[in-house]
Order: structure tokens, then C-alpha cells, then sequence
């Protein structure tokens, strides 16, 4: 069946902008900073970029953030890695096994079992020790997305991957004044943003059917186990994807330099052309992702509720405005829902949002 493009209308972006409700999008919430339902910070809570946000299955809070690792329970913030590495951390998991990994950017992999930790590099078979992203597959094997391609664990050593030819400094950009974009893995020289590879591996995920789809600094790829196939639409590959996710109805959900899209299996379905940065499904089926809404400028964490997502008008709700960057999103078991931002992790409760300050406040 030949692909169908649909690309929605962006309207609402000017809207978004002047946080004044439009057409399709309902109104932005003020934030509000102080600590409430009797939580209270008993230790410094992370104060850097904060990249990645995971809840185990116990229910803590996993934090990477570029001042450490950071558990979260009960109103308290533990910082797991403050007396192992000061690596900026990128990612983490927590495997089938309970046992946690986390990426950092230059010092490789680390490996925490609740009490010990090993740490991998390349001297053991690692790709490349700049690291942002880790994913479990089905058979176990944990993969990590390096700066220069994919690293498959099996328990006992390394298998590497390239997807892309590994052309060096594949994507080239002017450097924006205060621009996220300037923030690794980004290669700055001679004022402009050149990436490194185009191997640098930004998601990872293998879909229901057992294929795994690769998003790079580079081209998208599929890998059937056996080859690379390069994903288009209308004969135009994706680059500089930023993140995949499948969602509860198989649906695949690209998120990146092209906007967000989504693969069906047959057709392509495009809701935005802004740059967009993580994409994540709710427990209701709606659509998290952090967007770029303003050019190097500003950043909106945006909700696409499920009950729209086939309309040519999606209803979008934008929670959270005027951001220098929005990272990882995360859903809690209690329904709230946790983000990162360049100065540390959020919190909202479907009323307002609580900024989880760099400091100690008494109970």
C-alpha cells in the first residue's frame, strides 16, 4: 500500500508561544516550586541537566542528570553515584534481573546491583565510552547507544554495530546564542555544531514483531538480525531522530530533527515539524513529547490525548512552557508525571507542577 504523508496544521504553535488557549491546544499551568503533599527533600536533589527519568519496580525514581545518579522515594533524594564517578550521567535501566545500568558521557557504562558496582569502558569491548542511551531486548541483552554505533551485553562481552557509514561531522549547524542544541554530544568548531558520527546512536527499541529500529545522529534503521535497512518516507530518510518508542497499539512514534511522526506499518502520520526531543505514552494511551516551539529559544512539554490521535486536529495540551530544554518524561505509578529540565527534575500532578530545588528543606 502505497505511504500516505498527512501532516497536521501548526497553528497552535503562535498560541503555545503567548501561552494563550488555541484551537487545539488547552491552557499552560503556572508552575509552582514549593514541595507539597508532605514531601520533603531530605538530601540535594539533582541541580544539572537532568537527561533521563525511570521508575523501578518498586517504585523509586531513577534519575541520570550531569551532577549524578539520584534515587527518589518518599520525599527523598539519594545520590547513588556521588562516591564512584563525577561523570556526567546520560541513562538508566533497571534490567529484567533488578539490577540497574547507568550511560555517562565519556566514562563508559555502570553497573549497580543494588550494593556493588562494575564499570565497563572500552577497554572491555565497549563502542565508545560517550554513552546516552540503554535498552533491554527481549532475549536480555542489554544494548547501549554510543557516539560511534550500537554495543550489545550479553552477559560475557560486547558485539558492536554501525548502522550508518560513520561520516564525521554528518550534521552541520550554525551555533544559536544560549541554543540547547549546544549541549552534547554536539562537536563544537569554529562556531558551528558538527556531530562527531553518524553512528551516534540516540534510541534504541525493538518493536512487537522482534525488529529493532535505531535512531541516530544519521539515518533511522531498521535491523532484521541480519541487515540495516534505512527507514524513509517518501524516499527521505529520517536523521537525527532523537527518540523511538512503540506504543500499546504497535504504532512506532519518531521524535527528532523532522518533527514527531507516526508509522502505523503502512502510512506515515506527521503532527509537527518543530524539533522534538523525547516522546512517551501514558498509561491512558496519550502522547508525552518535549518540543522546541521557539528556535533555539524555548522548549514546551506537550500532552496529545489519545482520544484525538486519529483526527486531522489532534487536541494538544501544553503543560509546561518558556524551558531552555525539556528531557526524559516519565509516568509514576501514582498517575504523576516526571520530566527533566537544565536545571533539575519536575514534577506534575495533573494540577500544577512542583521544580524539586537543588537544596535541603526541613520537614
Amino acid at each position: 500500500m502505497k505511504k500516505q504523508l498527512i501532516t497536521f496544521a501548526s497553528l497552535w504553535v503562535l498560541a503555545l508561544c503567548s501561552a494563550v488557549e488555541g484551537q487545539f491546544i488547552t491552557g499552560i499551568l503556572k508552575e509552582k516550586t514549593q514541595v507539597q503533599n508532605n514531601d520533603s527533600i531530605t538530601a540535594i536533589a539533582p541541580a544539572s541537566i537532568t537527561r533521563t527519568i525511570k521508575q523501578d519496580s518498586k517504585g523509586n525514581i531513577w534519575i541520570a542528570a550531569f551532577d549524578g545518579v539520584f534515587k527518589y522515594n518518599k520525599g527523598s533524594f539519594k545520590a547513588i553515584t556521588a562516591t564512584v564517578s563525577n561523570a556526567r550521567f546520560f541513562s538508566v535501566l533497571e534490567d529484567h534481573k533488578g539490577n540497574f545500568w547507568f550511560c555517562s558521557v565519556g566514562a563508559g557504562v555502570y553497573y549497580f546491583d543494588g550494593t556493588a558496582f562494575k564499570h565497563f569502558t572500552t577497554t572491555d569491548g565497549l563502542a565508545n565510552n560517550r554513552t546516552i542511551e540503554i535498552y533491554e531486548d527481549k532475549a536480555g541483552s542489554i544494548w547501549f547507544g554510543t557516539e560511534s554505533g550500537a554495543s550489545r551485553y550479553n552477559g560475557i562481552s560486547f558485539t558492536n554495530y554501525k548502522m550508518n557509514g560513520g561520516v564525521p561531522g554528518s550534521y552541520v549547524q550554525p551555533i544559536i546564542k544560549n541554543s540547547a542544541k549546544a549541549i552534547f554530544p554536539d562537536i563544537v568548531t569554529n562556531g558551528e555544531i558538527a556531530y562527531k558520527e553518524d553512528n551516534d546512536v540516540n534510541s534504541i527499541i525493538e518493536d512487537k514483531a522482534g525488529k529493532f529500529w535505531f535512531a541516530t545522529r544519521g539515518n533511522t534503521c531498521t535491523y532484521d538480525g541480519k541487515t540495516f535497512t534505512t527507514l524513509t518516507h517518501n524516499g527521505i530518510p529520517f536523521k537525527n531522530v532523537r527518540k523511538i518508542i512503540e506504543d500499546s497499539k504497535g504504532n512506532i512514534w519518531l521524535g527528532g530533527n523532522d518533527g514527531l511522526w507516526r508509522y502505523d506499518g503502512k502510512a506515515f502520520t506527521n503532527f509537527t515539524q518543530n524539533f522534538v526531543g523525547y516522546i512517551y505514552e501514558d498509561k491512558k494511551g496519550n502522547i508525552w513529547i518535549s518540543t522546541e516551539t521557539a528556535k533555539g529559544q524555548s522548549w514546551s512539554l506537550l500532552r496529545y490525548e489519545a482520544t484525538s490521535l486519529l483526527s486531522t486536529q489532534p487536541t494538544v495540551t501544553a503543560i509546561k512552557a518558556n524551558e531552555r530544554m525539556i528531557f526524559g518524561i516519565a509516568e509514576a505509578i501514582d498517575g504523576s508525571i516526571w520530566f527533566g529540565t537544565m536545571d533539575g527534575v519536575h514534577r506534575y500532578d495533573g494540577k500544577s507542577i512542583i521544580h524539586f530545588k537543588a537544596e535541603k528543606k526541613d520537614k
